[in-house]
């Protein structure tokens, strides 16, 4: 039997292909499906710029790397001796700042301005007790400070030559103190020079605990030999140095 050519195109054609087509289409189906109940809606997420994100980004980290920088610089800041040394010289104390020894200061403000006072009190003391020798010793008897020095109504007749060796001792006295306390100014400044150069020559030490000094009890023995008996241990302090 001889068929027409249009019927055994539609005979021949198989089903197969119709129906993996559908199964395909299912497939699709399903993980898109899937996938839009795992991932979320897009449409509820505000869009991110890339630009915005690596400038936020960069910002983040030049902060963090400053700050990081800025911190190992101050641990690791080093003073210099010479340049401690000149700013000691130049301003009293300025050494010590330098070297951030900020407890160090009242020390030497205080041993200046302590010495000030003494030099300002003895000058004071010396002015009053050279007016009342001069006073004792001339022949005016209108010029009468060193009645001052001495308690109200008190009588020195026949006592003046007594008087005149208690003030030139006095006055010697005040001079001396005053020029003491002139050199104690100078030797704060100076002490305050050492300190702050010493100090920075000495940042760097290491005073660790690996760097200490033990004292302990201990005992020595003695092999010496007495007759035919030892002699006993002799006890002791020893002193260990660790570094």
């Amino acid at each position: 039997m001889v068929l027409p050519m249009d019927t055994v195109a539609r005979r021949v054609v198989p089903t197969e292909p119709r129906r993996h087509v559908e199964t395909d289409t299912l497939l699709v189906g399903e993980l898109s499906d899937t996938a839009s109940i795992l991932l979320p809606s897009p449409k509820h997420e505000a869009p991110i710029s890339t630009d915005t994100t690596i400038m936020v980004y960069s910002d983040s980290l030049a902060k963090v790397v400053g700050d990081t920088l800025k911190l190992n610089r101050f641990e690791n800041w080093q003073p210099n001796s010479i340049r401690a040394m000149w700013l000691a010289m130049v301003f009293p104390g300025g050494g010590q700042i330098y070297n951030r020894k900020y407890w160090k200061l009242p020390i030497v403000y205080g041993g200046v301005v302590g010495c000030i006072y003494a030099v300002n009190w003895n000058s004071q003391m010396l002015k009053d007790y050279s007016q009342a020798y001069q006073d004792i010793t001339d022949k005016d008897p209108t010029t009468n400070s060193h009645l001052e020095m001495l308690p109200l109504g008190y009588n020195i007749s026949g006592r003046e030559e007594h008087f005149k060796t208690i003030f030139k001792r006095k006055k010697d006295f005040y001079r001396r103190n005053r020029d003491l306390s002139i050199f104690c100014i100078a030797g704060v400044y100076l002490l305050s020079v050492v300190d702050a150069y010493v100090d920075a020559e000495l940042s760097t030490f290491d005073i660790g605990r690996e760097l200490s000094v033990q004292l302990s009890p201990n005992m020595i023995s003695t092999d010496m030999m007495q007759g035919t008996s030892l002699m006993n241990a002799t006890p002791c302090i020893s002193i260990n140095f660790n570094y």
